[in-house]
């Protein structure tokens, strides 16, 4: 991209592309994931009655995305396990962050500028996710947009999507928390780099691709830090969101279910939904009532005329 030549940003994309992630990004990625884990209501508490599962779900959270998207390409899902410098480092990680004399660890790690700085560069790790699922994905299907797209998502994400089986693994079942459901912010944000690495990679996205990559961490950094900064969760795309919902998917529904807004005309009908059928429930209770007591009435008749 000329514009960035112009403002010599060519060479500090240059220099993030050919960036190592281990074992510094790496570390911060499984900090902040292992620390999220621990602020689950109940983590703590199966972390003290099963080790074992508590590891578990670590590992799910520290490498859900590579499971996942091996799982979408049958490829055998323990291959991201495979590496064993990086499993000894998540594990040594929550070890620390669960276990740790005096909880030094945590506290530590909890301190607003450290945690700020972790999860900036754990933001600069999702680019490469995303980046590594829509490469491997196009090593295989050359054309397959919508797999690129699928395959980056999953790696960037994963530990969001299989949300639900890491909850099983704890003894929690919450159905409602599904990702697809209702998307959090990283899994959206995730979402729109796979589709824009996906077309950069299909030459749809006329972009360097360490343009995209300088434009997508800026952007995700940048953020992040501004909703931590200001302790607000609200994405940045939720008017837009709010607005294509409301123009290709409401229809006639009166629910807006990424508003969460429910329209006027729709209590208007519940009300009067409810005042009529309340109504006709009281005329059948009356007519029922007044054919009841005619019957009792035609018996007692007919009592009568036996004695008599």
């Amino acid at each position: 991209m000329d514009l960035l030549e112009v403002f010599a940003l060519d060479e500090l994309s240059h220099g993030l592309a050919n960036l190592s992630m281990f074992p510094y990004f790496e570390m911060a990625h499984y900090i902040v994931s292992i620390m999220a884990l621990r602020e689950q209501p109940g983590a703590q508490d199966v972390s003290r009655v099963s080790p074992i599962a508590c590891w578990f779900s670590s590992m799910l959270y520290c490498f859900g995305g590579a499971v996942l998207s091996g799982i979408m390409l049958a490829e055998p899902p323990v291959a991201p396990l495979s590496n064993s410098t990086s499993v000894l480092l998540a594990s040594v990680t929550w070890y620390l962050v669960f276990y740790c004399p005096m909880d030094l660890v945590y506290c530590c790690a909890a301190l607003w500028p450290l945690r700020l700085l972790l999860s900036a560069m754990k933001e600069v790790t999702r680019t490469w996710k995303v980046l590594g699922g829509v490469t491997q994905a196009h090593g295989k299907y050359k054309d397959g947009l919508l797999v690129m797209i699928a395959i980056g998502w999953a790696r960037g994400a994963g530990g969001g999507l299989i949300s639900n089986f890491e909850q099983l693994v704890r003894g929690v079942w919450k159905p409602e928390t599904n990702e697809l459901l209702k998307m959090s912010y990283p899994t959206k944000i995730t979402l729109i780099g796979a589709v824009l690495f996906a077309l950069q990679q299909t030459h749809y996205l006329p972009l360097k691709k360490h343009h995209l990559m300088l434009i997508y961490t800026i952007f995700t950094v940048a953020n992040k830090s501004r909703m931590m900064l200001t302790g607000s969760s609200t994405s940045p795309f939720t008017s837009i969101e709010s607005a294509i919902y409301k123009t290709l998917f409401a229809g006639h529904s009166p629910y807006a279910v990424l508003t969460g807004e429910i329209t006027p005309s729709c209590i208007e009908n519940v009300a009067s939904n409810r005042k009529s059928t309340s109504s006709s429930s009281v005329k059948e209770s009356k007519q029922n009532g007044s054919a009841e007591q005619r019957a009792a009435n035609g018996e007692s008749s007919s009592l009568k005329d036996k004695e008599e």
